[in-house]
C-alpha cells in the first residue's frame, strides 16, 4: 500500500526513531493489508488516501501481531524488547493496545474501561462511566454527563474524538469537540454548541448589552404589541414574549439564545 515503510524503514531526526506521531524503535505490520508502518496513524493516513474509496479502512490496534525492530530489522511477535538485538522498542509498552512510545513525558496509561491508552497520567484522570471516557479529575462531579459523549465525530472538523491525538474540550452542555476547533469557533463569535445549541460560556455580559440595545432602539409600529412563542436553547423553557427585532429574551433564565416556535397546541 502507498505510504508503507518497506522501502524506507528508518526515520531518524531530532526526535529519534519514529514518525510524526510517536518516538519508538519498532514498526508494526498491519494485518489488514500486510504492509509495514511506523504506527496505526501512519497506516490510517495512507489508507484514507487510497484512490478507491472502498479500499479505505482503519487499522484495529489490538489486531497487530508482528512488529519489526527499527535497529536490527528483525520481524517478530509483539513484545517490548527485541528478541534479536535486545533493544527496548518502546520505554512505554502496552501489550493490549500493541502500543510503543519512548516519550514517557506524556505519562501514558491504559484505561481498561476505555479499552485504549491515554496520556496525562493516571492520577490526573478518572473514567466517567456515563460519558464512557476518561476526564480530568477537575471535572469529577463538575460536568454535565452525556452518554458516550466522546464516541462521536468533532462537530467542526468531523474527526472521531474517542481516540483523537488532539486536546478535547468538554463544554457546559457536556458535548465535546477538539480544543482547537472550540477556540476557532469562539474566535468567529459563535457561542452555541453545534450539537444542542446551548451557550458554551457565560453570556451574561452579552445579554446585558442586548438589554441596553433594546432600550435604545425604537420598535417599528407594525411590531408594537406583537407576541411570539419562543424556545430557550439554554434552559429548554417555552415562553410567550413581546416580539423585538433585536432578539427575544427567555422569561425563565433571561437568555437571548432563543428561537421562535409555533404556539403550543392546547388540549381540546
Amino acid at each position: 500500500m502507498e505510504g508503507s515503510v518497506d522501502n524506507e524503514r528508518l526515520h531518524f531526526g531530532k526526535m529519534g526513531y519514529g514518525c510524526k506521531h510517536y518516538r519508538r524503535r519498532c514498526m508494526i505490520r498491519a494485518p489488514c493489508c500486510n504492509e509495514i508502518y511506523w504506527c496505526r496513524h501512519c497506516h490510517n493516513e495512507a489508507a484514507s488516501m487510497l484512490r478507491n474509496i472502498y479500499d479505505r479502512h482503519e487499522l484495529v490496534r489490538q489486531d497487530v501481531e508482528q512488529v519489526v525492530c527499527a535497529v536490527c530489522d528483525t520481524e517478530q511477535p509483539v513484545a517490548q524488547v527485541c528478541t534479536n538485538c535486545g533493544v527496548m522498542m518502546g520505554e512505554y509498552f502496552c501489550d493490549i493496545c500493541k502500543f510503543f512510545d519512548d516519550d514517557t513525558g506524556k505519562q501514558e496509561f491504559h484505561c481498561d474501561d476505555c479499552g485504549i491508552c491515554r496520556v496525562g497520567g493516571r492520577q490526573n484522570y478518572y473514567h466517567c462511566q456515563k460519558c464512557g471516557t476518561c476526564y480530568s479529575v477537575a471535572l469529577r462531579d463538575n460536568h454535565s454527563c452525556v452518554e458516550n459523549s466522546m464516541r462521536h465525530h468533532c462537530p467542526i472538523c468531523y474527526e472521531y474524538l474517542f481516540d483523537s491525538l488532539k486536546d478535547i474540550t468538554v463544554m457546559k452542555c457536556g458535548h465535546t469537540m477538539h480544543h482547537e476547533c472550540y477556540e476557532e469557533m469562539i474566535n468567529h463569535e459563535k457561542y452555541c454548541c453545534p450539537i444542542c445549541s446551548r451557550s458554551v460560556k457565560d453570556m451574561s455580559s452579552t445579554w446585558k448589552r442586548i438589554d441596553e440595545e433594546i432600550q435604545e432602539t425604537a420598535m417599528p409600529e407594525d411590531y408594537l404589541g406583537r407576541k411570539v412563542w419562543i424556545l430557550c436553547n439554554d434552559c429548554n423553557d417555552t415562553t410567550e414574549v413581546y416580539y423585538n427585532i433585536i432578539g427575544q429574551k427567555c422569561g425563565h433564565c433571561r437568555s437571548y439564545n432563543t428561537r421562535t416556535i409555533a404556539p403550543p397546541v392546547l388540549p381540546q
